[in-house]
């Protein structure tokens, strides 16, 4: 074990002489309190390490030890509900040492070690098994959590075990005395194996219209969310988290409010998984990183929250990752990279911002997994970014524009008129539509994407026929694009609008979305035709369908709604017949 000194201290970055031989990215201990650190520069016996605790009131002359390995988590069971610090240290433990404030220095394991698993055994002695095999299965909560070979090992079973263990017990033995527990730890910085890529032909369905029928994105994808301030960003991801078609979630508040962490630990247990029907807390892992920690923990945030979601995913479980916010991981890389010297690039940021956003994105995707058997998993991530001011041409969103499959853009006038979610369809995108059309088409309808694309046509005819009313006056419009008006107003207020605290309208079906905006489509058709048939469109805006279409979101089933579609087209005909 290499010891050294500490020479210089500046802020989260601390120079340590006499550490020859050590690598980069090798986890060290600074000072008397041992604060956790990591190399991230050499320069002969000088190696330079970013600390992720508090550095207040350590001197120079105190010893730096180097443990020769790299930061790393640990996984198994007992992953599920929990919530860590950046560095994968549990923060109710950590409460329980040192109180309300965390003191520096203390470790504590991931895991909890002395709890036992009952383990049911899928293979048996004599059997060949290979990395990311599946040697059997522990029920956590209501997910069968699969103890995988480890990647790099693989022989002959020579005896494998069935009862209740700790993750550091031997559950298997293969050839050659090789022991296999429950647990496994894996350095947070090298994604994990997997045994090939596939294509995103599956969305991630997350209850929320605008994302779901206008910019979906699909399982193993990518997307972000940028705002400025109020327009919704954390509300956004917490409403991804709650409601998205994933088996296992991992929230990462990197550099957030404490408050609104707090927020989510009190929601998330009383809240139920519509498809599952249990507390959506059983399925999430939260890692709280918040604005009043140390900034250099950040980083590590991000890389413990996909390693864990890599772990699931190998598994052939489906895990989204929500990242609240990658704008300030990229603060924490920019004052880290100040205090290193380093030649800035663009507003500060490191040059080496772009790719470090880029091999972070590159860890989701949809895999088949290593092993036998027909298993695929996938991680989707998410990343919310806060643009200083909304300027959406600042370095970190536009790096992350030119990485991600989907650009959710939150719009500030959207949401300065309530109008929520605050996605700017006309600002937004997705890459996965041609992709996804086959399922679209599939399971939910065969005119699903005619119906999407029209309502986007309407949504940009809008926003061109806006800029003519500010220069003419309504009234200056035909009959017919008046109609366009009035269509996309209920697009706008009865489909786009929802409420993420709604106990009804907060999760929304595909089948009721469909259903929806086949309503208000229908609607403008019947308007269209009766219009050409001499029938005035206020008198087509006085049938009462029109109201029930208002209604629908809040009181309506899928039932329902395809009972008023029915009844649009009559009661246009009737206004027909009393001309």
């Amino acid at each position: 074990m290499i010891q050294g000194e500490v020479i210089r201290v500046s802020g989260p970055v601390v120079h340590a002489g006499g550490l020859r031989g050590s690598k980069m990215y090798d986890v060290v201990r600074v000072g008397e309190e041992a604060l956790t650190g990591e190399v991230i520069r050499l320069d002969q016996d000088v190696a330079i390490i970013q600390v992720y605790e508090d550095t207040t009131g350590l001197s120079t002359g105190e010893a730096v030890e180097n443990t020769g390995e790299p930061l790393r988590v640990e996984l198994g069971p007992g992953l599920l509900t929990s919530i860590y610090d950046g560095v994968q240290r549990p923060l109710p433990l950590l409460a329980e040492r040192s109180g309300d404030f965390i003191s520096r220095g203390l470790s504590v394991p991931g895991i909890d070690h002395g709890k036992r698993w009952d383990f049911v055994p899928s293979v048996r002695v004599g059997a060949e098994v290979g990395p990311g095999d599946v040697l059997g299965t522990v029920r956590e909560y209501h997910l069968d959590h699969r103890i995988l070979v480890p990647p790099g090992m693989g022989g002959t079973v020579e005896s494998i075990a069935d009862g209740a263990f700790t993750i550091d017990d031997e559950v298997a033995r293969l050839n050659g005395d090789r022991p296999v527990t429950m647990g496994q730890s894996w350095p947070v910085r090298r994604g994990r194996p997997y045994a090939r890529k596939l294509d995103p032909t599956l969305p991630l369905i997350t209850g929320q219209r605008i994302f779901d029928s206008l910019f979906p994105i699909a399982k193993g994808g990518t997307a972000m969310i940028p705002g400025g301030f109020g327009t919704g960003k954390t509300v956004s991801e917490q409403t991804l988290a709650r409601w998205a078609d994933a088996h296992v979630v991992v929230y990462i508040g990197c550099g957030e409010r404490g408050n609104e962490m707090t927020d989510v630990l009190s929601e998330f247990p009383e809240l139920v998984d519509p498809r599952t029907g249990h507390p959506l807390l059983e399925r999430t892992i939260m890692i709280a990183n918040t604005s009043n920690m140390p900034v250099a923990a950040r980083e590590a945030s991000i890389y413990t929250g996909i390693t864990m979601a890599e772990y699931y995913r190998d598994q052939g479980y489906d895990v989204a990752l929500l990242a609240d916010s990658t704008s300030r991981w990229g603060e924490a890389l920019r004052e880290v990279s100040g205090r290193l010297e380093e030649m800035p690039g663009e507003e500060g940021y490191p040059a080496y911002l772009a790719a470090r956003l880029a091999a972070f994105y590159e860890r989701a995707g949809r895999t088949a997994c290593l092993g036998r058997g027909d298993r695929s998993g996938s991680v989707t991530v998410v990343g919310a970014v806060s643009p200083p001011g909304g300027d959406f041409s600042e370095p970190i969103t536009q790096n992350t524009l030119r990485i991600v499959g989907t650009f959710w853009a939150l719009d500030t006038n959207l949401a300065y008129r309530r109008h929520f979610p605050s996605v700017s369809w006309i600002k937004s995108h997705s890459l996965y539509l041609e992709s996804l059309k086959d399922w679209y088409s599939t399971t939910v309808a065969p005119d699903w994407n005619a119906l999407r694309d029209r309502t986007m046509y309407l949504l940009q005819k809008e926003a061109e026929l806006q800029e003519i009313v500010q220069l003419v006056g309504p009234d200056a419009l035909p009959e017919g694009e008046k109609a366009v008006l009035e269509v996309t107003r209920m697009i706008r207020e009865d489909f786009l609008q929802q409420s993420a605290y709604s106990p009804v309208d907060g999760f929304c079906p595909m089948e009721k979305q469909y259903l929806m905006l086949k309503a208000i489509l229908t609607f403008h058709d019947a308007a269209v035709a009766a219009m050409g048939r001499g029938v005035g469109l206020r008198q087509v805006l006085t049938l009462p369908e029109k109201n029930e279409i208002a209604r629908m979101k809040e009181q309506y089933d899928a039932e329902r709604i395809g009972e008023l579609i029915g009844s649009i087209g009559t009661a246009a005909r009737e206004l027909e017949a009393e001309r």
